[in-house]
């Protein structure tokens, strides 16, 4: 599903209603748990927090007009993507989400690379966690050096 939006409330006022309420409240765990010194943005099509130019002005690596991104979140036809760079990145993160999930969610983790797919059971606190443990100097820590190798 794409949504053309150049603001977060845009985008929001596209979404179909049966997503809205659970999106709405993403942004508001966002919000409420991302470490300072992210930007909030649209970014490839979605609400995004990312690494701004003023701190980081190399950008992204694959795009360098683009800022270093962090977390996106972005509704599809069958779930609500939960874009998280950290998790991707940094193994021992991805493995301390992957038990945390087994531990408090009732449904099977889907996911891909950076994509953590979210359907009827949306576990709020653990990504109140999982905001919560990656600051705005760790993200540019690991992608500086996965960028340099």
């Amino acid at each position: 599903m794409k949504i053309n939006a150049t603001t977060v409330i845009e985008y929001i006022q596209q979404i179909p209603h049966d997503k809205q309420s659970d999106f709405i409240k993403l942004i508001e765990v966002i919000l409420n748990n991302i470490p300072e010194g992210f930007e909030e943005c649209i970014i490839y099509n979605m609400p995004s927090w990312v690494v701004p130019h003023s701190i980081y002005p190399q950008g992204y690596h694959c795009d360098p007009s683009k800022p270093l991104p962090f977390l996106s979140l972005g509704v599809q036809k069958n779930f609500i993507g939960f874009y998280h760079m950290g998790i991707y990145a940094k193994p021992e993160l991805l493995k301390w989400f992957q038990d945390q999930w087994a531990v408090e969610c009732k449904t099977k983790l889907d996911m891909g690379k950076s994509c953590v797919r979210l359907k009827k059971e949306i576990p709020f606190s653990l990504l109140e966690e999982l905001l919560r443990r990656m600051s705005l100097s760790d993200v540019i820590e690991i992608f500086s050096k996965v960028s340099k190798s």
